[in-house]
C-alpha cells in the first residue's frame, strides 16, 4: 500500500532519529538510503535538504509511505533466516515504484504563449527510510521515501493532482515486483487473489490473525532493539491458532488472470495507460518483472505511450481488454504479426456482439 503525506515543515528528525534496530542485520546498511543523492542518513539537514519547494508553497515536499502486505511482513517473523532478502525484496520493489512516479507522475503545470502545458521533471535527491514494526510491535515493513515539492530546474512545484492519480498504480507495479523479487530472493512465493488480497504460499492465515494490524488506539512510536523485538514476536507466537493456507492458484508464474484483468475496467468510460499497468501488474499473480511489464503495456498499447501527468491518452474498454486471449505469454512483447492477427479477431467478435444487440 502506498500513501502520500505532504510535509509542510523540513522537520526530519522523527526519520534521523529513529534507528530502526528492529531490522539490524536485515538490511543493508541503515535505515536510511539513498535512491538519489547522498549524505550522512542521520544527519538531519542532510536529509532536510531533498524537501525544495518554492516561495508561494506551503508544502515542503511529500512522504511517500510504500508497505508490503502483511503476510509479507509477517515472514520477517515466522522466518529470520530469510528476512534479510524479504527486505531486499521490498527495498528493489521501491526503487522500481519511485521510478515509475518520477517518470510519468512527476510534471509541473507551466503557461506559455496563454496555453498551459505539462512539463516533466526530476528529482534532485531521493531519500528512504526502512522500518520493520507498527506502532503496536507487529511486523510491518515499510518505507518512507522523502522527495521535493519542487522538481530540480523547475521554478513551480509539482503538480499534485498527478502525483495521486498515478498513486494506486505505482502501488500496483511495487507489489506486482515484490511478489516477483520474493521468488528471487527467498524460498517463498506470493500470489494476489481475485479479490486482491496478498497471500504467501504455504503461510497459514492464523498469522494474519496474529498480527492483523487493526487496533483501536494508534499506539506510541517503538524503538525496540532486534533482540527485544525477536522475544515480543516469540510471545505473541504462543497466541498463534492454525486457520489453514489459502489453496494458490494452479497456473504457472508469468501466466495473467484474464479475468482479474478484464474486471479491472468494469464502470469505466475510457482507459489510460496508468489503467491498464495497474490492471496488468494486480492481473499478474505471482508478480512480474516491472520493466517486462511496462515494455510489453507500451508494446501492446503503443497509442497510450504519450503524454504524461494527468491528461494521458486514452482508449475505449473493448480494445484495453483485447490483452485476456494472449494471457499465457504473460508479460512479455508478442511478435508484430500475432499482435495483428490478435487485434482483427477481436474486432471481429466486438462487431458480431453490436450485430447480435440489433
Amino acid at each position: 500500500m502506498i500513501r502520500l503525506l505532504p510535509r509542510r515543515s523540513n522537520d526530519v528528525t522523527y526519520f534521523t532519529n529513529d534507528r530502526a534496530l528492529e531490522l539490524d542485520g536485515l538490511r543493508d546498511g541503515e535505515p536510511g538510503w539513498w535512491l538519489r543523492g547522498s549524505g550522512d542518513t542521520r544527519e538531519p539537514s542532510d536529509v532536510s535538504s531533498v524537501l525544495v519547494t518554492s516561495e508561494r508553497s506551503n508544502v515542503h515536499g511529500y512522504d511517500v509511505v510504500i508497505a508490503a502486505p502483511r503476510p509479507i511482513s509477517i515472514l520477517l517473523a515466522v522466518d529470520p533466516e530469510h528476512a534479510s532478502g524479504v527486505v531486499a525484496a521490498h527495498r528493489a520493489s521501491v526503487r522500481a515504484s519511485m521510478a515509475y512516479l518520477e517518470d510519468r507522475a512527476l510534471v509541473v503545470r507551466e503557461r506559455r504563449a496563454g496555453v498551459e502545458r505539462d512539463e516533466s521533471g526530476t528529482w534532485q535527491s531521493v531519500v528512504s527510510f526502512t522500518h520493520g514494526l507498527n506502532r503496536h510491535g507487529e511486523p510491518h515493513l515499510h518505507d518512507h521515501v522523502l522527495v521535493g515539492a519542487k522538481p530540480q530546474g523547475r521554478a513551480n512545484v509539482l503538480d499534485s493532482r498527478a502525483l495521486y492519480a498515478h498513486t494506486s498504480t505505482a502501488d500496483a507495479l511495487y507489489r506486482a515486483s515484490l511478489r516477483h523479487e520474493l521468488a528471487e530472493r527467498t524460498p517463498w512465493s506470493a500470489w494476489r487473489s481475485f479479490d486482491g488480497v496478498e497471500h504467501v504460499v504455504g503461510l497459514d492465515e492464523g498469522f494474519r490473525a496474529l498480527w492483523s494490524g487493526h487496533h483501536r488506539d494508534r499506539g506510541e512510536k517503538l524503538a525496540w532493539s532486534r533482540g527485544e523485538t525477536r522475544a515480543s514476536w516469540a510471545r505473541d507466537y504462543e497466541r498463534y491458532e492454525p486457520m489453514g493456507v489459502v489453496r494458490a492458484p494452479d497456473h504457472r508464474r508469468g501466466v495473467l488472470d484474464e479475468h482479474r484483468f478484464a474486471g479491472a475496467f468494469e464502470g469505466r468510460l475510457d482507459v489510460a495507460r496508468r489503467h491498464v499497468l495497474a490492471a496488468w501488474a494486480d492481473a499478474a499473480s505471482y508478480g512480474q518483472d516491472p520493466v517486462d511489464l511496462t515494455r510489453a503495456v507500451d508494446e501492446l498499447y503503443p497509442g497510450l505511450r504519450g503524454r504524461r501527468g494527468v491528461y494521458e491518452p486514452t482508449i475505449g474498454v473493448h480494445e484495453a481488454r483485447m490483452i485476456a486471449p494472449v494471457r499465457a505469454l504473460g508479460p512479455r512483447p508478442l511478435a508484430r504479426d500475432q499482435f495483428e492477427d490478435w487485434r482483427q479477431r477481436s474486432r471481429a467478435m466486438v462487431r458480431s456482439r453490436e450485430g447480435r444487440s440489433r
